[in-house]
Order: C-alpha cells, then structure tokens, then sequence
C-alpha cells in the first residue's frame, strides 16, 4: 500500500505511513500563474492499495482533494481510501433555511465519486457519514489529546457546554480526573457568568476540550471567567484548530497557558497528530492496511 499526502496533510500522511509500515507514493504539486492546481504521481500504482490523506479545508484544498483522486483513480488503482482529517463544510449538515444548499453532503458526494472508502476524524455531526455512497468511517482523536493533557496533570476535563460533555467524559476516563461541562448564566441584558456546572475550578488546572476551534471568542470568554474564579491554570484542546482571524491571539490574551491541537489541520499547535486513531481504525476496517 502507498501513502500519498496532500499539500494540507503532509504531517500526518508521513506519521500514518510511519505508523502503518508503508511508503509513501511521491507526487508533484504546482499552481499555475492563474492559480489553479497541477498533480503528477511519480510512481506507478496500477494494481496498488492507495490510501489518499487531504484535509478538505480551505476551499483551495478541496479542489486539491478531487484533483488527488482523479489521478489516483486513472493511474490504476487496485484501491483508494480517501482519509480527510478535516473534513469541510461539515457544519452545514441540514437546511436550515429554504433555498440552502446542505454543504456537508454536496462535498460527501463529490469525494464519494472516486474511492472504495473515506475516514475523517471527529467529525462535527456523525451522521454526516450518511452521506457518503461508499463506506465512510470516523475515529477519534479525544483518548491522543487526553494523553497529552494527562501529562500536564490535569484536575478536570471541562466541556464548552453541554452538549459536548461526553467528549469531556471520554478524555477524563482515559486521564483519570473528573470531568463537567461549562454552563452559561444570563445575568443581565449585556452579562454572561460562564461557570463549570458543578466543580470548583479555584486552585485547580483546567483543560477545555471540544472538536473544533475557530473564532476562539467564546473560549476566550471561558478562559477569562475561569482564571477570574481563581484557576491556577487553563488549557484549551481541540482536534480542529481553525484559528480563524484573531483567534490565537484572543486566547493568549484571555490567559490561556496552552492551546493544544491535533494536526487534522496543520498549524504552530498541532502538538498531537490524529494519526494514532486513523491507523487504528485502517487496520481493524480495512483489510489490506
């Protein structure tokens, strides 16, 4: 089996291959002058298992993604496993207006079009997998970030609310500490109290887990509360660092002591890699990983 990685999974292709005990496949990778892009694999792999590592994000990327799977699927192929770390657009899972295009299942159809299978890492819904017309797998990278945070001895796992406690519930089991979930309290028309339910995070050190951070406003607004309430210090981790605009900058300033983050993106915090849970579930699905 090869490993070919994307321009947007470079990182975590070489840990997979590493991981697996396969090579890497060898492509070249150019944007012509009017930007757009240019594939040639440089092996041939006619008769070959494929495994296909892109995160679909930015847009940019996912047209790199189909790109990657044309040439895979007319080189010859014996199999192609698409793996998309991050996979885009998955937000918009269900139309919540009339007229709206549902983006997590247009973009689940086009990657569906080449390939025997697809995995992607925490993914925001998982029902999104439905999506796919080929066999679609998720795994997740909770138990590798929870094993990087065990190390910080950590008090308590917090989630940003309380629909994602049970990804607090997962990462306080594999580190041993307790685990809650923040819960936000209007106090009036322009205040916000953001506490933990029911633990006291004074003199504690706190990580807020959650799948995705993007703008980083409102775990921002936790870090600044807890520190506020008397926490010795804060952690904030995420399987997908989007950091969007000042993101970075807001946690810094609010008081976080560590933003942690796999590298499904590619980023200054991806200190875990998400490649731990992909090889493991290639090996107990797919039979030729």
């Amino acid at each position: 089996m090869y490993v070919l990685g994307g321009t947007s999974a470079r990182h975590i292709a070489g840990n997979l291959a590493r991981l697996l005990h396969q090579p890497m496949l060898h492509a070249t990778y150019k944007r012509f002058p009017d930007n757009e892009f240019y594939i040639r694999l440089l092996e041939r792999i006619d008769g070959e298992d494929v495994l296909l590592v892109q995160t679909a994000y930015p847009d940019e990327k996912i047209i790199e993604l189909f790109l990657m799977q044309d040439a895979v699927h007319d080189a010859g192929a014996k199999t192609m496993t698409t793996v998309v770390p991050y996979f885009g657009y998955s937000r918009q899972d269900k139309r919540f207006e009339e007229g709206e295009a549902i983006s997590a299942r247009a973009i689940a159809q086009h990657i569906s079009l080449h390939g025997d299978a697809v995995i992607t890492v925490d993914p925001h819904k998982e029902h999104i997998l439905k999506f796919f017309s080929i066999p679609a797998y998720s795994c997740s990278a909770v138990n590798t970030l929870a094993q990087y945070l065990k190390e910080k001895h950590i008090d308590f796992i917090l989630a940003p609310d309380k629909g994602a406690k049970e990804r607090a519930r997962e990462a306080a089991g594999a580190i041993g500490c307790k685990y809650d979930y923040l819960e936000k309290t209007r106090i009036d028309g322009t205040t916000v109290s953001i506490t933990p339910k029911t633990l006291d995070a004074r003199d504690k050190q706190v990580a807020i887990i959650d799948d995705i951070i993007s703008t980083g406003g409102t775990m921002a607004q936790s870090i600044k509360e807890l520190k506020k309430q008397g926490a010795k210090k804060v952690f904030v981790a995420c399987t997908h660092g989007l950091f969007v605009g000042t993101a970075k900058e807001k946690l810094l300033s609010a008081g976080c002591d560590e933003i942690i983050a796999t590298d499904t993106i590619e980023n200054e915090f991806s200190t875990v890699s998400a490649a731990e849970c992909i090889a493991y579930l290639l090996e107990q699905t797919l039979p030729f990983a």
